[in-house]
């Protein structure tokens, strides 16, 4: 049987946190009924806010070897489109197809970069602004953070 103590469940608790470990996740978040339980790993995110939306509770298939690749724009940069969520981010709406934008491409204000699953769910990030696309720092299928830098729009 799980442990309590003041409703809240050390059981689920310590579940979380092996997910955590099993998954190689850096947070994770559940509420039950009335209570919200957050479980993140300290000192492994790059990132201090908090982030939108829960940490999906899966762990992607394999981290892509292209990860490595060092973006040409600096991550501070005042044009760069950021991650509203945590999630697994796709180029294209559906594997195979045609990516959604590419470098050098012009953009309108609205328009869909790319797409970031997260929680089983495709969310489509529009462009905040028109402009052109100066630059992509992530690759498809790579899993990013609340407030990672995405894309460059001059």
């Amino acid at each position: 049987m799980s442990e309590k103590k003041n409703g809240i469940d050390k059981g689920l608790i310590r579940d979380l946190a092996n997910i955590l470990n099993d998954t190689d996740l850096t947070e994770i978040e559940v509420e039950q009924d009335d209570v919200r339980i957050r479980v993140s790993r300290a000192g492994t995110t790059q990132y201090v806010q908090a982030p939108i939306a829960a940490a999906p509770a899966f762990a992607p298939a394999a981290a892509p070897a292209a990860v490595a690749a060092a973006p040409a724009a600096p991550q501070d940069n005042k044009n760069a489109v950021t991650a509203p969520m945590v999630g697994t981010v796709y180029l294209a709406p559906a594997p195979g197809a045609r990516a959604f934008i590419e470098i050098g491409a012009t953009v309108k204000e609205g328009q869909t970069l790319l797409i970031i699953e997260a929680m089983k769910t495709m969310n489509q990030i529009p462009s905040p602004r028109s402009g052109k696309i100066t630059d992509i720092l992530v690759n498809d299928a790579q899993p990013v953070e609340y407030g990672q830098p995405l894309v460059v729009i001059e």
